[in-house]
């Protein structure tokens, strides 16, 4: 296994795509304690965010450079962030004993799953295809880079697409991380 900071992009992606379903296969456990379940989806919220924001301002814009029908992948992959990124910021207030609670969870986690499905079955092999090795092993390494500096919380009504995505996102990556510090909330 390479290191973190030498894997490409389609590692870094595929790596956080593992991570998201291992929390997902806890969170379904319904039996767990309800705070813990609260706390894993917070995480798991904090990581998609994170997620998001760098395939935002990096896999996107590669997809669209490299790629014959980047543009359509990325809109759709975006749109797709887009939906769960609403789901996420009406988790975000309901406290884990409320049934609405599980119903958000799954409708999340079924977003989340589809949008891996078709990252990985189309636009990463594609993306692997068409870029060179050193091109993706940078791609890889910003994108672990912006995931540092990104926001940690879900803004639905944020840019989602360059440049304006780049400017804003650090702005509310550190107010978010200000407020997780201020609120105990832990990554």
């Amino acid at each position: 296994m390479t290191s973190a900071q030498h894997k490409d992009l389609v590692d870094v992606i595929i790596d956080d795509h593992h991570a998201f379903e291992r929390v997902f296969r806890e969170l379904e456990d319904r039996s767990a304690d309800p705070q813990r379940r609260r706390d894993l989806a917070d995480h798991v919220i904090t990581e998609l965010v994170r997620h998001s924001v760098a395939e935002e301002q990096f896999m996107y814009p590669a997809a669209r450079r490299y790629l014959e029908n980047g543009d359509e992948l990325a809109d759709h992959e975006i749109a797709e962030h887009a939906e769960a990124e609403r789901t996420m910021k009406d988790l975000e207030g309901v406290e884990p004993t409320d049934p609405r609670f599980d119903e958000l969870v799954g409708s999340l986690i079924e977003e989340v799953r589809h949008h891996v499905e078709d990252e990985e079955n189309d636009l990463l092999p594609k993306l692997r295809q068409a870029c060179g090795q050193r091109e993706l092993r940078d791609l890889g390494e910003q994108v672990l880079r912006a995931k540092e500096t990104a926001p940690t919380r879900p803004h639905p009504m944020a840019p989602d697409t360059p440049p304006a995505n780049r400017i804003l996102d650090a702005g509310a990556g550190l107010i978010d991380r200000m407020r997780d510090k201020l609120t105990g909330r832990a990554h």
